[in-house]
């Protein structure tokens, strides 16, 4: 009799599985051949093709955990840009990567994104090439700028999240109470330079959103990885070469490379493209502040 072999697809469901279970009570999980233990270990007792292997390995660091979660993730040529100087950016990476984006949509309970992005892309921040639920879209519209006719206002898929600054909190209730739409609205304190981070990591926790994918764009990303804010970044680098660009991340001057971040990595490969997966829970950002 032949062995069984695990395919990616019932890896895929294992990661879903991971999700679901209550990592605080338990520090171990097996289903079937596979078990997995916090921190994302796992083993299997079938045969397990590459692919599925390769998932395994690069998602359940994601889900089998017992603290919350903060990542981003980013789409970037070779020489660092993720979009033209006049914002294109559809599609940097290619359809695997596409696909892994959808895929961590899954496994998080909210996906955050700037103003910008959502002005410029109109993106719909759903779960659409892999099974799965869709996560709370954050839209972080301080100074309540944004046009009230974006997918993410207008979509009843998913639910959205309007985060304003205080001031614009009664207007922004108003406009969406008029449309019909089933949008909540938050308010933010508003810093000279910006969003507070830890601000909308504190609001989202307190609503029960404790797995936070920072999605773009990227003075979003620099921002909350400036203030060390994030635990894991995934960086997708694919073989083109924009030129002139908006660039990937946007930090602070450093003078030496002594005073750079050095994460640990690993990395993949999807098809064309490579994957980056950056563990930011040791990095020390006291260089950087």
């Amino acid at each position: 009799m032949a062995a069984t072999t695990i395919s990616r697809a019932q890896a895929w469901e294992h990661v879903l599985r991971a999700r679901r279970f209550d990592w605080q009570r338990g520090l171990s999980y097996q289903h079937g051949p596979i078990s997995i233990t916090a921190g994302g270990e796992w083993h299997c007792s079938d045969d397990i093709d590459a692919p599925a292997s390769q998932l395994l390995d690069i998602m359940l660091p994601l889900v089998a955990r017992t603290t919350p979660l903060v990542m981003a993730q980013l789409g970037q040529s070779l020489d660092g840009r993720i979009a033209t100087e006049c914002g294109a950016s559809y599609y940097v990476t290619g359809q695997q990567g596409l696909v892994h984006l959808h895929a961590l949509r899954a496994v998080v309970d909210a996906v955050v994104v700037g103003a910008g992005t959502v002005a410029m892309d109109d993106p719909r921040l759903t779960v659409r090439h892999v099974a799965g639920e869709n996560p709370v879209r954050v839209v972080l519209d301080p100074r309540g700028r944004m046009s009230e006719s974006r997918f993410v206002f207008e979509d009843d898929s998913a639910p959205t999240l309007h985060l304003v600054g205080h001031e614009h909190v009664a207007r922004w209730q108003a406009c969406h109470e008029r449309h019909g739409r089933g949008v909540s609205v938050g308010g933010l304190g508003l810093k000279e330079d910006g969003v507070d981070p830890r601000e909308v990591i504190d609001l989202l926790r307190h609503q029960g959103l404790n797995s936070v994918l920072v999605e773009g764009g990227g003075m979003t990303i620099s921002r909350f990885l400036q203030e060390g804010c994030l635990n894991r970044l995934h960086s997708m680098v694919t073989p083109m070469i924009i030129g002139s660009g908006r660039p990937t991340l946007t930090l602070p001057v450093i003078e030496c490379l002594s005073q750079a971040m050095r994460p640990s990595a690993r990395h993949y490969t999807l098809g064309d493209d490579v994957l980056f997966d950056l563990d930011l829970g040791a990095v020390a950002q006291t260089d950087r502040n």
